[in-house]
């Protein structure tokens, strides 16, 4: 094998191992977020400043992966980076609406998941927030239950019934998006026939128009040379009018000359 071969299959094989160790602590990754986790956690925020140093190695090389692909990276590690920095708030109404802003990976990151990891992290930090919330609302304190043993057992009971509301709660935003994302479907392919019809009216609109003008446009020129050879014909004429009167003139004139010097001939002038 040439060098030059050898070197390009070293980098490509170099490009191939840097993106599955990306893809494994992406999913490392998707998994700790959506566990819950104590406030003093450090290990997800160093991964995630683990998997950006490894996302910017990946860009750099010759072989990357295609463009899609690579944004699909970034928009998952730009999710978790955002999740985090939505945890350190102080405000659980602040939490909700850093989350509500948040945007998750469109396709799974392992051939394991049916649905994107961090769509279904997005879907659970909602639901935390809401009951956190809910909580505020209501002046209940989870912390408050540390003193004894019965109110760990309440509090374990009450935290289940938590997790079991937040499933709930989980299906039940799937399924507001799912028929959410079907009427918008129904919604823009309706609007996309309607757009159709509208322009095939319009063309037809214009179509006819233009027959008309074109029509118009003839009967103008047609009209117009009509107008011509008459205009010529009564010019013509004019003339012809005007000769014939002239010699009518002419004669009447002759004859009244002659008439008055055969009178005179004829009728003598008395003495």
């Amino acid at each position: 094998m040439a060098p030059g071969a050898e070197a390009s299959s070293g980098a490509t094989m170099a490009a191939t191992r840097l993106e599955l160790n990306l893809m494994r602590l992406l999913s490392r990754c998707e998994a700790l977020a959506a566990e819950r986790r104590d406030p003093e956690e450090w290990r997800l925020e160093k991964y995630v400043a683990a998997l950006e140093d490894m996302l910017r190695e990946l860009k750099k090389q010759a072989s990357k992966p295609a463009p899609e692909l690579l944004n699909e990276y970034s928009r998952k590690v730009d999710f978790l980076k955002g999740l985090l920095e939505a945890e350190k708030l102080s405000s659980s109404t602040e939490k909700a609406l850093a989350n509500q802003l948040l945007a998750p990976g469109r396709t799974p990151t392992t051939a394991k998941e049916r649905t994107p990891a961090t769509k279904t992290v997005h879907l659970q930090t909602k639901a935390r927030c809401t009951g956190q919330m809910r909580r505020e609302l209501l002046g209940t304190d989870p912390l408050a239950t540390d003193d004894s043993e019965e109110l760990n057992i309440r509090k374990r009971k009450g935290l289940t019934s938590d997790e079991k509301q937040s499933a709930v709660e989980l299906d039940a935003v799937l399924q507001h998006h799912q028929d959410m994302q079907e009427k918008l479907a129904e919604e823009m392919l309706s609007l996309a026939r309607s757009l159709k019809n509208n322009t095939l009216a319009a063309q037809n609109v214009i179509k006819q128009d233009n027959q008309t003008l074109s029509h118009s446009l003839r009967m103008a020129d047609q009209n117009f040379e009509k107008l011509k050879d008459e205009s010529d014909r009564l010019e013509q004429h004019a003339k012809k009018s005007v000769n014939w009167l002239l010699w009518i003139m002419l004669i009447v004139v002759c004859f009244i000359f002659i008439s008055m010097i055969l009178f005179i001939r004829i009728f003598p002038k008395l003495k």
